[in-house]
């Protein structure tokens, strides 16, 4: 099913930024079980929560509660997370691709706080690499660039030079804003919603292509 992989195997990059929640492992289970036992806590209509994945939850927060309650509700959201790490499992491909490139060219942004990043990737056993950007350390997140600019930065590599690798579609847009490429896997969306949201190319996951790091670059590959 890979679309449009031509327009980036051609390719040498300078680091590959990967988000983590649908694209690394597949956290769904526990993110919908959470965030209900959230919104019954809060008083909040469940319906209300569609269509917000990939989106930090402070900012998903600021959408359903009154500003006087943002900072309780959205600790509580992530104290809820953080101890619930049960059925989280690696995606296919998702070990390969990570432990496949040099430490100075791969990251990962996450829009998850950093407790809860470490927490998921603790429960997976994920090769963490040593750039790890959370929600915590940006002050607006995805579909804003930041997180993605931020990982270059820490990596010290040109963005423009970055492939990002991406399930959601404000995942991508913060990719595109920060001037990277985009790959999707489509784990959480379907193949037209990411096409929509203008990702350079779509696979089902990781296991469709092999990513080849050395001190020149990184090449993406089909496998």
């Amino acid at each position: 099913m890979p679309l449009g992989l031509d327009s980036l195997t051609g390719r040498t990059f300078d680091a590959v930024l990967f988000d983590m929640d649908g694209t690394l492992i597949d956290s769904g289970p526990v993110v919908v079980r959470s965030w209900f036992r959230w919104a019954e806590e809060e008083g909040v209509d469940p319906a209300l929560l569609a269509g917000k994945h990939g989106i930090p939850s402070a900012q998903i927060v600021a959408e359903l509660v009154p500003p006087e309650r943002w900072a309780s509700a959205t600790q509580r959201i992530d104290d809820i997370e953080v101890a619930d790490t049960d059925g989280i499992v690696v995606l296919p491909g998702a070990r390969e691709a990570l432990s496949a490139l040099p430490a100075g060219r791969v990251a990962i942004a996450t829009s998850c706080t950093r407790p809860l990043a470490v927490a998921r990737i603790g429960a997976t056993g994920l090769p963490a690499p040593a750039v790890v950007v959370t929600a915590s350390d940006v002050e607006r997140g995805k579909p804003d660039p930041a997180p993605y600019l931020l990982a270059a930065q820490r990596l010290g590599v040109d963005p423009a030079r970055c492939l990002v690798v991406e399930d959601a579609p404000a995942g991508i847009a913060a990719g595109r804003a920060a001037g990277c490429a985009t790959l999707a896997v489509a784990s959480t969306h379907r193949v037209e919603e990411l096409v929509a949201a203008r990702a350079d190319a779509v696979v089902v996951d990781l296991s469709g292509v092999l990513l080849e790091g050395d001190d020149d670059g990184v090449r993406l590959l089909p496998a």
